[in-house]
């Protein structure tokens, strides 16, 4: 039913005409209102048994009727979250509507045996309180309709309920003249007040929880402290008959009642004195409700008129230009700042200012507006005019405090700024205007930004502000985005976009994914882009080094890393066959950042995955451990360094790059080790720089297990790293039991005697290292005595048998031509095979730190030579037992196969390593035996 639109005041009252729309639908009393919180709606109950929604605004039916009542409609509530109405009626019935469909939620509550003249939902929306005629309060479960206390101790009806904001006490409003104040969660009673002369028709409670406020029958409103329930200041009075019905302002600043007066009224909560004349209806008042906003009252009458009210109008016909209309804007300012609505609450409280320009409260008001639109210097004046509009002792303080920011404070700013460039890419692209922009530029742009007015305004409103406030300012407006993608065509350099707008230049080619890209970052908030593309000055070899060594820092501590599949459509899978999967530098794009999302060559995300972070998208990282090999658990939380090196080498195995030099300074940054970059060395020498750091750094031997051909730069060293590609050589493993068991079972004197050459040659050894290009390399040695060359069909290269001290036979492959001998046949050439000295596998002491402990280095350097160990040195060595234990594990390990490599001497004391095409794995023939015939030394190999 449409309603009846029309003007309904008071005959012969100029002043009040048009302050009012009336709204008819009812056929008879409307006794109960309730606005829902979206300011826009409101929901009546009438004596026509029915409930009805109304658009305030369009002034229009929207919803109902709601029928099911068999009687009068005496109270309606609705639910926080908008959703769903309770009402209550005299057929002694409490129907909770769900709103869109217009259907009970459930059947009827029925559990009072009277009337039911009040409900009201908990803050939480989870529970219902209602009042009724029966002399109790029920608490529901609004959720299932079960009922959870049920609150006696009124002596007569129960006319009123209302929970607390905090939903922990339940006020109640009797006919038996008192209040009561319950707990909700174990119906304790808290307070009970004698407090009026006749019934208390109605409650609420100040926002902040601290009051409560009653009206009643005797033509009064009380104000009540609700700790201890003592009564706060004078009553309201001027109604002329019962008050049947009481409203608050969201913020607290005023109430309304209804009237049997036929008036509704207004009253300070402050002063608790009536603000302006009273509006009229032509019949009893029964209810009355105020917006969320404070811009409506909504009052119902004994004719079925829904009125509604506009304040402001009402008001100022009220007032015209006296002062006292200020409480209006400042309420409804406040009102719609909660709303975060700061264009209209900053006209509210210019308006206050307007009425009284010495409005402490109008100047507060208008800087949080300003501040909410970012307008911070005139906030900051705001403020400052409001400091100045007070005399209190506490606010010169302040005054003193805030207007003057300290150069300490700014210094602190120029600081976080500087250590955040710092680490910053050197150019970077501004996404709002499409700029490349150095460092003085990002900081000038900084210093123009409404994120460093903010931060000033922060910091004189909040001084001493820490400084972890201040960096996270900082790092949260240079965040910036890393773009990883393939180079495609005729990719945009520095020199093509230096001084130019990106997003002006001509959509063609590859100029489309940069613009898309930095669209995508402006759009999701960031300031920054970066892209490998035009952000590096290639032509400066100075910036090209610099970038290579800080390319992992760049990406690690970016906000967000996009991955751009140029080759890729929504198809599960596809990540793994796309050319950017197949890229040396994409390694450290994907390991390195924190926050990281793949998108597809449309620009929208990978599968359709819109999660923050696609790291945590476990059908993502699974095709990315699938096709890379790498596990999930390094492609999440990845760590530099140069541990696991041997794994870290065969990530990089398949991957290509356009220059040969890349493939090694693409892992720089994985490995953590800063090295020059020098384009035209060749890959085999740029790898080899690389190798010899990880080898040297940590003593790690793993990075010489590989099969393939020699490099130039060291024998020991691949020449490419695709020889990385097989699984390194895994010893085999034994459990802790089996070797106790072989450590029991060998011969006393056997270990002793190993102890004792392990223990005093244990401190002329050094951890593996290089120098000038030579690896000096703790090994134990078993020499050749033969090689013979034997028939390999159907493979490359030359396949040899070789016959070692101590070890059973062994064949290998490769493609270098070795000298055959015999014990009956010498050669000039000897070959050694060889096991590193690797602590890790063979449980031996950390050379690197062994060495650390040496006090005379000149000794230490003075046994790198090849001869062998003096036996007459070490007959009366005392072995202590940490030292047996090493040497039976030693043993025992030793009896185990190995991976070994062979070496040709080259001139006295210099050896080359002789590549094969397959690992080399020895095995001693009988560990005790081998003793007497195995040499420790340090090799130095070219």
């Amino acid at each position: 039913m449409q309603p009846e639109k029309h003007i309904s005041m008071s005959e012969g009252d100029r002043c009040q005409k048009q302050l009012a729309q009336t709204m008819k639908g009812h056929a008879d009393i409307v006794g109960a209102s309730a606005f829902f919180k979206d300011g826009r709606r409101v929901v009546t109950g009438s004596g026509d048994k029915t409930l009805r929604i109304w658009d305030v605004e369009k002034e229009e039916l929207v919803g109902g009727p709601f029928e099911g009542h068999h009687g009068w409609v005496l109270s309606v509530a609705v639910s926080p979250d908008d959703r769903r109405i309770a009402s209550g009626g005299n057929d002694k019935t409490i129907i909770i509507w769900d709103v869109e469909s217009k259907q009970k939620v459930f059947d009827p509550l029925v559990k009072h045996t009277r009337w039911v003249w009040s409900v009201c939902f908990s803050p939480d929306g989870k529970r219902l309180a209602s009042g009724s005629d029966d002399e109790t309060v029920i608490l529901w479960d609004a959720e299932t309709g079960a009922v959870l206390a049920t609150l006696k101790g009124h002596q007569n009806w129960v006319l009123s309920v209302a929970f607390s904001p905090d939903g922990l006490k339940l006020a109640s409003g009797s006919g038996d003249r008192t209040i009561r104040v319950w707990r909700t969660d174990n119906a304790e009673l808290l307070l009970n007040i004698n407090a009026h002369q006749s019934s208390v028709q109605s409650i609420v409670w100040s926002p902040d929880g601290q009051q409560f406020v009653s009206a009643s029958w005797d033509e009064t409103v009380k104000f009540w402290n609700s700790l201890n329930g003592d009564q706060i200041g004078i009553p309201c009075t001027g109604h002329a008959d019962f008050i049947r019905s009481l409203a608050i302002s969201s913020d607290g600043s005023f109430i309304t009642t209804a009237s049997d007066d036929k008036t509704v009224r207004l009253w300070s909560t402050k002063t608790h004195q009536q603000i302006g004349k009273p509006l009229e209806h032509t019949a009893f008042v029964y209810c009355v409700a105020i917006s969320p906003n404070g811009d409506l009252l909504v009052s119902g009458d004994r004719e079925g008129k829904v009125l509604v009210w506009s304040l402001e109008n009402t008001l100022s016909v009220a007032f015209g230009l006296d002062p006292s209309y200020e409480f209006f804007f400042l309420h409804r300012s406040k009102a719609k700042l909660q709303r975060n609505l700061y264009a209209e609450a900053l006209s509210d409280a210019e308006k206050v200012i307007k009425f009284n320009p010495s409005s402490y409260h109008g100047y507060e008001l208008k800087h949080v507006a300003l501040h909410g639109t970012q307008r911070y210097d005139e906030a900051f004046e705001a403020f400052k005019i409001m400091l100045s509009k007070s005399s209190d002792a506490q606010t010169q303080k302040l005054r003193q405090q805030y207007l003057s920011p300290s150069e300490a404070t700014k210094h602190a700013v120029r600081r976080a700024i500087h250590a955040q460039l710092e680490n910053a890419p050197f150019r970077l692209l501004n996404t709002s205007t499409g700029r490349l922009c150095n460092r003085d530029a990002q900081s000038n742009a900084f210093m123009e930004s409404t994120e460093h007015e903010n931060l000033l305004y922060s910091l004189a409103m909040h001084a001493p502000l820490p400084m972890e406030s201040i960096e996270e300012a900082v790092t949260k407006y240079f965040g910036w985005v890393m773009l990883s993608h393939r180079w495609e065509g005729k990719e945009l350099l520095l020199h093509d976009i230096q001084d130019k707008v990106v997003y002006n230049l001509d959509p063609d080619g590859t100029v489309v994914k940069l613009q898309k890209f930095c669209e995508l970052v402006r759009d999701a908030g960031y300031h920054w882009a970066w892209s490998d593309t035009c952000c590096i000055d290639q032509k400066d070899p100075a910036e090209v080094q610099r970038s290579v060594n800080s390319m992992f820092t760049w990406y690690r501590n970016s906000a967000l890393t996009i991955v751009y599949l140029s080759d890729v459509l929504s198809e599960s899978g596809a990540l793994a066959d796309s050319a950017w999967n197949t890229r040396g530098w994409t390694v450290q794009e994907f390991l390195a950042p924190k926050i990281i999302l793949f998108y597809q060559e449309d620009w929208t995300l990978y599968l359709n995955d819109h999660s923050s972070n696609h790291k945590k998208s476990v059908t993502i990282m699974k095709e990315l451990e699938d096709s890379t090999g790498i596990d999930a658990q390094f492609l999440t939380a990845f760590h530099p360094g140069i541990t696991d090196a041997r794994k870290k080498l065969q990530w990089a195995s398949s991957r290509v790059t356009t220059f040969q030099e890349d493939i090694a300074y693409s892992l720089f940054g994985i490995f953590g080790i800063p090295l020059p970059v020098n384009y035209g060395e060749g890959k085999q020498f740029a790898l080899g720089r690389l190798l010899q750091e990880i080898v040297a750094q940590l003593g790690d031997i793993t990075a010489l297990d590989w099969i393939g051909k020699s490099s130039d730069f060291n024998s020991c060293l691949p020449a490419d790293i695709i020889s990385y590609k097989p699984a390194p050589y895994m010893l085999p493993s034994l459990t802790e039991d089996q070797i106790q068991a072989s450590v029991s079972s060998l011969q006393d004197a056997a270990v002793v005697k190993l102890a004792s050459k392990l223990s005093s040659r244990r401190y002329s050894l050094t951890a593996p290292r290089f120098a000038n290009r030579r690896l000096h390399l703790p090994c134990i040695t078993f020499p050749v005595t033969a090689v013979r060359r034997i028939s390999s069909q159907g493979q490359k290269g030359r396949t040899y048998e070789l016959k070692a001290v101590g070890l059973q036979d062994i064949s290998i492959t490769t493609e270098k031509k070795l000298n055959q001998f015999s014990r009956a046949k010498s050669t000039r050439q000897s070959y050694l095979l060889v096991l590193p000295w690797n602590r890790y596998d063979l449980e031996l002491p950390d050379l690197a730190e062994e060495t650390e402990s040496v006090d005379d280095v000149s000794e230490v350097e003075s046994w790198q030579s090849d001869d062998s160990f003096s036996e007459s040195s070490q007959d009366n060595e005392p072995v202590d037992s940490e030292s047996s234990e090493r040497a039976s594990r030693l043993l025992v390990r030793l009896g185990q196969p190995f991976g070994a490599l062979l070496l040709a001497q080259q001139r006295v004391g210099e050896y080359m390593r002789i590549a094969s095409d397959h690992s080399i794995i020895a095995r001693v023939k009988d560990v005790t035996a081998v003793l007497d015939m195995m040499d420790i030394r340090i090799l130095e190999i070219l």
